[in-house]
């Protein structure tokens, strides 16, 4: 077994790895939140469908590795960008067809309607493609990098660099451009933002773009890390990102980077020191836990979060 420092700094590594697709995750819920005060619960099944889709087209692909690293990149550009476009579409769709109906029918109503979607979205992905799972195809041989007595592996380095970067670019978008202005202003009173000139369906529309973008994303990076993809895996991710925007404010942006970055070093250190605390009596398949240990504990001592959170009331 691994010295107890040495393991705290691989489970560090582990935990930032994880806790960036969490992140990305949670970003898409917060920011629907923050405009629609709508928690949208079929988020997690758009996360799904982005790593199907990255699967889908790397079959059709039907390469044969090993590849040299510039193909390799223009690849997975080609996946990143059909699995965020075919997340992006279909949150257009969603919002259009179940949500804008129900936009002043009160916050039961579009609930309800998210939770159905969600339903859909799992049970339809089941039936068309079968509930066998689906296997990433390894575009490069998995290599270990140690530093500083850390070992993670290159996939690791491109989740963590493609999450900095996605994460980076969102909040330049949100906070120094003119449609960040219009979604900032649409969040905080949209009666008011309309009377200004926003469109308000424009901005709506394009937030259902940049979430499911970003759990599109989150999913490749997810299909790359494990190397399969299943059709209920958006349940358990999508509850758990849900946990990291109300750990880090729901509505707020950076609270939703942070609260996913702290779910996820939570749950890898859990995994990792719970069975030598206990004496292997609990065990790491009791990490999904910390999850919703940690959502009870926020809805019941702070419920706004770490960072507060910032919706108009």
């Amino acid at each position: 077994m691994l010295p107890f420092i040495q393991l705290a700094s691989q489970q560090l590594v582990n935990g930032l790895t994880i806790g960036s697709v969490y992140a990305l995750i949670a970003l898409g819920y917060t920011m629907v939140y923050g405009v629609l005060q709508l928690i949208n619960f079929a988020h997690g099944d758009l996360f799904m469908l982005g790593a199907m889709v990255a699967v889908f087209l790397l079959s059709a692909m039907a390469f044969t590795a090993p590849l040299p690293l510039g193909l390799v990149l223009m690849i997975l550009v080609v996946v990143f960008l059909g699995s965020m476009s075919f997340s992006a579409a279909l949150g257009v769709a969603i919002e259009r067809v179940a949500y804008r109906p129900l936009r002043t029918a009160g916050r039961l109503a579009p609930l309800i309607s998210a939770l159905g979607v969600s339903v859909f979205l799992e049970n339809g992905t089941m039936n068309v493609i079968g509930p066998r799972p689906r296997f990433f195809p390894d575009l490069v041989p998995t290599s270990m990098i140690h530093v500083f007595g850390m070992t993670f592996s290159n996939t690791q380095v491109v989740i963590l660099v493609v999450a900095a970067l996605l994460m980076v670019c969102l909040h330049y978008l949100i906070n120094h451009t003119l449609f960040g202005l219009a979604v900032r202003a649409t969040a905080e009173d949209k009666d008011t933002a309309s009377l200004m000139g926003v469109d308000i369906d424009r901005v709506i529309a394009m937030v259902f773009v940049i979430g499911p973008a970003l759990g599109a994303a989150a999913g490749v990076l997810v299909a790359m890390l494990y190397g399969v993809v299943v059709w209920n895996m958006g349940f358990l991710a999508g509850i758990k990102a849900f946990t990291a925007a109300v750990l880090g404010g729901i509505g707020n942006i950076p609270g939703a980077m942070l609260g996913g970055l702290a779910l996820g070093l939570v749950e890898t250190f859990g995994a990792g020191y719970l069975p030598i605390l206990t004496g292997g009596v609990i065990g790491p398949e009791y990490k999904d836990i910390f999850a919703f240990v940690i959502l009870i504990l926020i809805l019941v001592f702070r419920p706004m979060g770490i960072l507060g959170e910032r919706v108009a009331r």
